[in-house]
């Protein structure tokens, strides 16, 4: 049976981010998906020129449409501009109870513009922060969520995760695609515990799959995939779903967590979600 996943996020016209996106990862492993759209950006990749707020009853809508049809296994929530956007889709989680939400606490678009009004943040923590299983701020929303100067050093990351863990968050994956370092170290923090994942970081200035790069070859990311799926498997999974949920929420976070981390890179995005695919298929 095919699995199914749902994105509830803001459609990029440009096709870099957002619905497109996701749903673009969700075909690339196989995996059925649907969309919940909670704003239209006009943007592409120099900036964001315009953005449309979807109405909030509209997108209850959408939800109750998806779920009432659908037996959706995991649930990806991106751009949420407002807090009656935000409300409607905690009251959606609370409603019909999907087994696996991943939370990209979406915030500033890659150019640099902003995607959420600023009273939109505590909402964030207050409504949706005890209704997901994960969370995967980068470096600048993580400090956006907490009010604090952007962590600059692997301590100044723990500490942030550890806070959002404190404000309700269940677990937290700290992306630090924006640090400085040789290394680029994401965390994957929960109340038992952190694991560290490195890999070497990558000099581009080009963001956007359109511009032209070097291509890679899986066989040359085959540690770091495994480190991925392994961080899928951490106790943020809990043991309580089927077989086939887990399985299939191991490999649909893992290519969400290579998109995130190397969206900068397209090729090397793609690459990693082709051994992601690849590496889930002989060994779960």
């Amino acid at each position: 049976m095919t699995a199914i996943a749902l994105t509830i996020a803001g459609s990029d016209s440009g096709g870099g981010a957002g619905i497109q996106a996701d749903l673009k990862t969700f075909s690339a492993l196989g995996v059925y998906g649907a969309s919940v759209i909670t704003a239209l950006t006009a943007q592409n990749t120099k900036g964001v020129t315009a953005i449309h707020d979807a109405p909030a009853d509209f997108v209850t809508a959408e939800i109750d449409a998806v779920f009432s049809d659908l037996a959706v296994n995991a649930v990806k929530i991106g751009m949420l501009s407002r807090t009656d956007i935000i409300a409607a889709v905690a009251e959606g989680i609370k409603k019909w109870k999907p087994p696996f939400v991943v939370l990209d606490p979406v915030m500033v678009a890659t150019s640099g513009d902003r995607l959420i009004r600023e009273d939109a943040t505590a909402a964030i923590v207050n409504d949706l922060f005890p209704r997901v299983t994960l969370i995967t701020p980068n470096l600048a929303e993580a400090a956006t969520l907490l009010n604090q100067s952007m962590a600059s050093t692997e301590t100044e990351m723990q500490k942030q995760g550890e806070a959002l863990i404190g404000l309700g968050a269940k677990a937290v994956l700290m992306k630090g695609g924006h640090g400085t370092s040789d290394e680029s170290v994401d965390l994957l923090i929960t109340a038992s515990g952190t694991k560290r994942y490195a890999a070497r970081r990558v000099a581009t200035n080009l963001m956007r799959p359109l511009q032209r790069r070097k291509p890679m070859s899986p066989p040359h990311l085959k540690p770091l995939c495994h480190s991925i799926l392994e961080a899928a498997l951490d106790r943020c999974i809990t043991s309580t779903h089927s077989g086939n949920e887990t399985r299939f929420f191991i490999r649909w976070f893992g290519s969400a967590y290579c998109r995130a981390w190397c969206g900068a890179n397209h090729q090397l995005g793609g690459a990693l979600l082709y051994a992601c695919a690849h590496r889930s298929k002989n060994h779960l």
